[in-house]
C-alpha cells in the first residue's frame, strides 16, 4: 500500500504551491485578453457565446457530455485562400480545405495550451474529420460549429447553408472551443445577413440541392459532395463485396473512381463539388470582382464549374437524378447508394426530412400513422403535404395509411434485407389503408 501523504510527486507538488494555484485559478477571463490570445494563435477571427444562450440549447447536453462545467464557447475562424477554392480542379481546392483545417486544428490546440497554463479547464473537438464514427450513421458529431458560430457574431447562414462572415465571406473554417471559464463580455449576432440571395449556388449545383426557393437537400447534397466520405464510402465497400469478379466491379467503377477514393483514404477525404462555396461572392473581401464585372464573374468562376465535365453521384430515382441528367447533361449521372441505413426506428423518423425528395411527392398530400413494437415501441406520425413532410411524435390527424410494424423487420426492409410483401404476409407488418399509399410514400425516399 503506498503512502499517498510521502508519495515524491504529492510532496512536490504541496512544496511548489501547485494545489493553491489550481484552487485559486480565475474562472473569468476578460473579454479582450481572450480575443488577443486567439488571434496571436491564429485564428483570423473569435466571438464568445454563454452555455445558457437559447440558440444553442439543443447542443446543451451533447456539450456538457464532452466537458462538464462548460460556460463558456469559443468560435474561431481561419480564412481559406479563395482562388483555389474557385479552381475547377478539385485536387486544388480540396488542398485547401485540407490545410485549412490543419492549420484551425493547431489554432485550437494552442488556445487550449494557454488556457490549460492557466488552470483553465477546455476541450476543441474536431472541426472535421475524423469525427465520432462510432455512433453512424447517426450523429457522428459532438459540436454543431455553425449555429455557434452565428449566435457568436462571426456571421449568418447563406442559403447555401453555410455560415457568412461580413468580411471574408464563406470562405472559412469554422472550430469551437469548450471553455470552463466565464468572459466578462459576449458576442451577440450580427443584425444582418451578408448572403446576397444572388442564386449563383443555386446555378453552380450539380445536383440541385439548392433550391431557389430556399429549400435545401440534404440527401443530394451529401451523396454527391460527400461521395468520399462516410456513406459514399459504404456504398463502395458494399460493392466490392457484392461484385464476383473484377469483371462485374469494373462495370460498377471506373478505374479513376477507384483511384480518386485510394487517394481520399491516403490523404484525407475529397469533397466532389462545394461549388456553393466556390461561387459565393458575398463578404467586403470578396464581392469587389462580382460587383465590378457580373458577366466576367460569370465567365470566370461560375461557368468553368458548371461546365467541368465528371461524374455526378445521384441516389437512383431521385430528385437530383433528374435535375442533374436534364441540367448538366455533359455531366455523367452515375447511381449510386447513399449509405444511410438505418439503426433504429429513432433514426429512421429523424432521418425522414433530410432524405425526402420533394418533386417525386407532387400531388401527394396524405396522412401516415406509425406504430412500431418489439425492440421499439415508438408511434409517430408523417404528414406529406404540398411538396413538404412533417414528422411528429404520436398519432396526429386523421390518418389515411395506418402501418403496424415489428420494429426489427421494418429496420431490415430499410435495409433491403427484407421484402416487405413477404413481410405482410407474416403480419410482421401491417397497413390500414390503400397500398397505392405506401408505394407513394416508398418514391419520396428512394435509397
Amino acid at each position: 500500500m503506498i503512502d499517498m501523504n510521502n508519495h515524491p510527486t504529492i510532496q512536490k507538488v504541496k512544496s511548489l504551491g501547485i494545489l493553491n494555484k489550481v484552487k485559486t485559478a480565475t474562472l473569468m477571463i476578460d473579454y479582450d485578453e481572450l480575443r488577443e490570445i486567439c488571434l496571436n494563435a491564429g485564428a483570423d477571427d473569435a466571438g464568445f457565446v454563454e452555455i445558457n444562450r437559447k440558440d444553442i440549447s439543443n447542443q446543451l447536453n451533447d456539450i456538457l457530455t464532452v466537458l462538464p462545467g462548460t460556460k463558456t464557447l469559443i468560435s474561431i475562424v481561419c480564412k481559406q485562400n479563395i482562388e483555389p477554392i474557385r479552381n475547377p480542379a478539385r485536387s486544388i481546392s480540396n488542398l485547401e480545405f485540407h490545410h485549412t483545417i490543419n492549420n484551425l486544428e493547431e489554432t485550437e490546440k494552442k488556445i487550449v495550451s494557454i488556457l490549460e497554463q492557466r488552470g483553465i479547464r477546455a476541450i476543441n473537438p474536431s472541426p472535421g474529420f475524423p469525427m465520432e464514427m462510432g455512433n453512424f450513421p447517426g450523429k457522428t458529431w459532438l459540436v454543431s460549429h455553425k449555429p455557434i458560430a452565428v449566435a457568436a457574431g462571426l456571421g449568418k447562414m447563406g442559403i447555401h447553408r453555410n455560415v457568412i462572415h461580413p468580411k471574408f465571406g464563406n470562405f472559412i473554417t469554422l472550430g469551437t472551443i469548450l471553455m470552463e471559464a466565464e468572459v466578462s463580455f459576449y458576442n451577440s449576432e450580427i443584425d444582418y445577413n451578408p448572403c446576397l440571395e444572388c442564386k449563383l449556388c443555386v446555378s453552380a449545383c450539380p445536383v440541385g440541392a439548392i433550391g431557389s426557393d430556399g429549400h435545401f437537400d440534404f440527401s443530394s447534397c451529401y451523396t454527391h459532395n460527400y461521395r468520399e466520405f462516410m456513406g459514399g464510402f459504404t456504398d463502395w465497400v458494399e460493392n466490392i463485396v457484392e461484385s464476383k469478379s473484377r469483371k462485374e466491379y469494373h462495370k460498377k467503377f471506373k478505374a479513376s473512381e477507384s483511384a480518386s477514393m485510394w487517394q481520399s483514404l491516403s490523404f484525407g477525404p475529397n469533397y466532389k463539388a462545394a461549388y456553393c462555396i466556390a461561387v459565393c461572392p458575398a463578404g467586403e473581401d470578396v464581392i469587389a470582382p462580382y460587383l465590378l464585372d457580373k458577366k466576367g464573374f460569370l465567365k470566370n468562376v461560375v461557368n468553368p464549374l458548371q461546365e467541368k465535365a465528371e461524374p455526378v453521384y445521384v441516389v437512383k430515382n431521385s430528385d437530383a437524378a433528374e435535375y442533374a441528367a436534364k441540367r448538366f447533361p455533359h455531366k455523367v449521372v452515375r447511381e449510386v447508394s447513399n449509405g444511410l441505413t438505418t439503426t433504429s426506428i429513432k433514426g429512421f423518423l429523424r432521418n425522414l426530412p433530410l432524405v425526402f425528395q420533394r418533386n417525386h411527392s407532387a400531388g401527394l398530400n396524405a396522412i401516415y400513422h406509425f406504430d412500431f413494437y418489439g425492440s421499439e415501441n415508438i408511434k409517430a406520425s408523417v404528414v406529406i403535404k404540398d411538396k413538404k413532410i412533417e414528422v411528429k411524435e404520436g398519432h396526429a390527424g386523421n390518418a389515411n395509411l395506418k402501418v403496424t410494424a415489428d420494429s426489427a423487420t421494418w429496420l431490415k426492409f430499410m435495409a433491403k434485407e427484407k421484402n416487405i410483401f413477404l413481410a405482410i404476409l407474416t403480419r410482421k407488418i401491417k397497413v390500414k389503408g390503400s397500398p397505392k399509399l405506401l408505394l407513394a410514400f416508398g418514391k419520396c425516399f428512394p435509397s
